[in-house]
């Protein structure tokens, strides 16, 4: 992931992620490049986001799963307003359905934003923004048509 610039055509940066008690342990797995979803002790129920307590039984304790990294695109949109100076519009944001039956909201990369499709399989790699933090995003699997070439998901890559 360091195709990626760390900010968008206007030089700004990007803005930080809220990190609080809930969510902690959710960045800190990200820094070890581990993308964890918690898991309801009592009950065993996964949950993402991060959330105090269980969504099945109230319970509040939790244990963590990581998750493979393996997923597909559930659905997307593509933003091209409100224009903010740290992006460079258009892309792709999905909610991504996990392998483990979870779904979360993410960058797609790896192709471009026209090219993103509801079904497509993605894999979790970690966007280093900058010197700071890294962020979890979605590279599409290339397509089978074989249209898609690794040059396209730098440039793609880079509109992130």
């Amino acid at each position: 992931g360091g195709d990626v610039p760390e900010a968008g055509a206007s030089g700004m940066r990007r803005p930080r992620p809220v990190v609080n008690r809930d969510n902690a342990g959710f960045w800190a797995g990200v820094a070890r490049h581990e993308l964890l979803i918690q898991r309801c002790t009592d009950c065993g129920t996964l949950r993402f986001p991060w959330l105090p307590g269980c969504n099945g039984c109230g319970g509040l304790e939790w244990a963590t799963v990581r998750a493979s990294g393996r997923g597909t695109v559930f659905s997307y949109v593509v933003m091209h307003h409100p224009p903010f100076p740290a992006f460079d519009p258009p892309y792709a944001v999905g909610l991504i359905e996990l392998a483990e039956g979870v779904r979360m909201i993410s960058g797609i990369v790896g192709v471009p934003y026209d090219r993103v499709r509801i079904g497509m399989p993605v894999e979790l790699e970690f966007l280093r923004v900058d010197a700071e933090y890294e962020l979890p995003v979605f590279r599409a699997e290339p397509s089978d048509t074989g249209r898609v070439t690794g040059g396209e998901g730098g440039e793609s890559a880079a509109r992130r």
